[in-house]
């Protein structure tokens, strides 16, 4: 991993009416680092990654992606990102061919190259035999591995990961958890959100946590554990974000379905 910097934060805001969703937010992430970005449902995390990568343009403050500030060079730098939605949306009327092929094209590469690495990523993937199908015949987990194709097969130097295994089967949960160590040991930069803690505290090389539009943590998860009481990220999540009633929230469901008095 280099001191290069790939993306910069400085003093990001927006606002959606009345409610402040990002405030000052300041980040800078190294070439090569994979970073866990968490928080509560409506921290602004998926609000961080649309304006990165220039979905939300009614941001103050600056976003520098590979040094250019992304409101100076709008386009040029989307062909370097690779980027996976929670809950993308994928055209279910092409095939899994037709699909990759577009996005292909959109990126710029060359047809060949596209068919070669199309054939060897669906193999690896396990999608070999649907290359021909309808998307509208795949299940959530078929539809989340061609995400994942999508995102890479322009090999991008930052990659967007918005619950990447949501669906997938355990071996390919592996799979894809040793392929974001190769890829960040080769210098791709990988910005990670989820809910699973135990993955983000075993990928991460820094772990972001968010509440109400700010960074309220910032580091290793070892410099986390020094820095609270508590053990497991999850653990230090609960500290941080102020939720500690899990516990008895659990166990007032449970008297609900059993009908206790």
């Amino acid at each position: 991993m280099t001191e290069e910097t790939i993306l910069e934060l400085s003093d990001l805001s927006i606002r959606f009416g009345n409610q402040q969703v990002l405030n000052q937010v300041n980040l800078k992430v190294k070439r090569g680092e994979i970073i866990g970005y968490i928080g509560p449902n409506g921290a602004g995390k998926s609000t961080t990654v649309k304006i990165i990568l220039g979905l939300l343009a009614n941001y103050h403050g600056h976003v520098f992606v590979f040094g250019d500030n992304i409101h100076d060079e709008p386009v040029n730098y989307k062909r370097k990102i690779g980027y996976v939605p929670e809950n993308g949306e994928i055209y279910d009327d092409l095939t899994a061919s037709e699909y990759i092929q577009f996005i292909g094209q959109m990126y710029g590469m060359d047809q060949a190259e596209i068919e070669l690495k199309l054939d060897a990523l669906l193999a690896k993937f396990e999608l070999t035999k649907v290359k021909q199908t309808k998307i509208s015949n795949f299940s959530k987990g078929m539809k989340q591995k061609l995400l994942m194709i999508a995102s890479l097969i322009h090999n991008p130097d930052l990659l967007f990961f918005d619950e990447p295994l949501s669906g997938l089967d355990a071996n390919s949960v592996m799979i894809i958890k040793e392929m974001m160590d190769q890829l960040a040991r080769a210098g791709k930069t990988i910005f990670y959100s989820s809910h699973i803690m135990d993955v983000v505290e075993k990928i991460s090389d820094r772990i972001v946590i968010l509440n109400q539009g700010e960074i309220i943590a910032d580091g290793a998860f070892t410099d986390l554990q020094a820095q609270n009481k508590e053990g497991t990220l999850e653990q230090i999540f609960n500290q941080l974000t102020g939720f500690d009633q899990h516990e008895q929230t659990a166990t007032e469901i449970v008297e609900i379905i059993q009908g206790a008095d």
